[in-house]
């Protein structure tokens, strides 16, 4: 640093400055400092910022699973949110196991993030209060709670799900199932709840079957489905690959989607649009809550602003998977 001081005419303080952030340096000495900089191919010490300043440059970000295809896009939407406001983006997965979850808070704890995005709503309570503990402000989805550091987003899923519900009762169907997601996630649990008060306003009640999220639940639902009569009309499911693969049983054992029975998914992933049929879904719109999830963290780290609670619309996307019930 002292070589950069020397070589741009200014004092080390000024050098600190410029590498921080810490204080208003005019236009032409910063460019006179970072030319310096340069010509020595000098790199600041970014563990040495972090312990002087007690944060890093990081917004942590907890997913569940990389592979799941929903995610890619909200993490792309979160990570150019933080870089347009100068943060970069410390990633971490869960894999919806409790030892890994530990680690990623710790993880977050240990390099200093100012700001956390918990995405995935399978968090033990008691972890975020540790962020809290920490000083490090925070986001969930779906957690429920709210406090000085703490944020939750809420998805309404009784919107896109009313409207999935009123639009299948609209082409005839009033023979429902509904494939389930776990149970001990609270998504799936406020979907499950959203579609059954649904049907209860219409005087129906679907049939449950149990699942998990992926496209071989889907299949195995859809194969219990084929063992008992009559066969619904409308499958409902708790997201896009359990109803990617209930299309797929279904087709394999010579039942037209949608001719005989429509197939409604939840997320709108990529593959929706593009399966056969493509599918009809009820969209989490993933780039936007990428987005609100930064901006949240911003508002409390830069404005100071306390934790609140903000909620995202979910909407019925119509694609070919649903059609008007067939004539007995």
């Amino acid at each position: 640093m002292k070589d950069v001081a020397v070589r741009s005419g200014v004092s080390e303080s000024t050098v600190s400055h410029v590498l921080n952030n810490t204080k208003f340096v005019s236009p032409g000495v910063r460019e006179r400092v970072l030319a310096a900089m340069s010509e020595l191919k000098f790199h600041g010490n970014a563990h040495a910022r972090r312990l002087a300043r007690g944060h890093s440059d990081f917004l942590g970000l907890i997913i569940s699973d990389i592979e799941n295809p929903f995610l890619p896009g909200l993490v792309k939407a979160f990570d150019l949110a933080a870089f347009e406001s100068g943060f970069d983006v410390l990633l971490s997965t869960t894999n919806y196991d409790n030892v890994r979850t530990e680690r990623s808070f710790r993880k977050m704890i240990e390099n200093k993030t100012p700001g956390v995005a918990v995405m995935t709503s399978r968090i033990d309570p008691a972890l975020g209060e540790t962020l809290e503990a920490s000083g490090i402000a925070s986001v969930f989805l779906d957690c429920g709670s709210t406090g000085p550091l703490r944020s939750n987003i809420r998805l309404d899923y009784a919107k896109g799900t009313h409207e999935a519900v009123n639009f299948l009762y609209s082409l005839g169907h009033r023979q429902f199932a509904f494939i389930a997601g776990p149970q001990n996630r609270p998504s799936h649990a406020a979907y499950r709840d959203a579609l059954i008060e649904a049907l209860h306003l219409l005087d129906l009640k679907p049939r449950l079957l149990d699942g998990d999220n992926d496209m071989a639940s889907g299949e195995s639902a859809v194969q219990r489905l084929m063992t008992e009569r009559p066969l619904p009309t409308a499958i409902v499911c708790s997201n896009d690959l359990t109803a990617i693969g209930a299309i797929k049983a279904l087709l394999e054992a010579g039942i037209g989607v949608p001719q005989d029975i429509s197939v409604v998914g939840a997320d709108d992933i990529p593959f929706a649009a593009m399966c056969h049929p493509p599918l009809t879904t009820v969209q989490i719109p993933r780039e936007r809550l990428g987005i609100l999830a930064c901006g949240i963290l911003q508002q409390m780290l830069k404005d100071k602003l306390p934790g609140t609670e903000s909620v995202l619309d979910t909407t019925l996307i119509v694609r070919q998977s649903t059609g008007p019930v067939r004539p007995a």
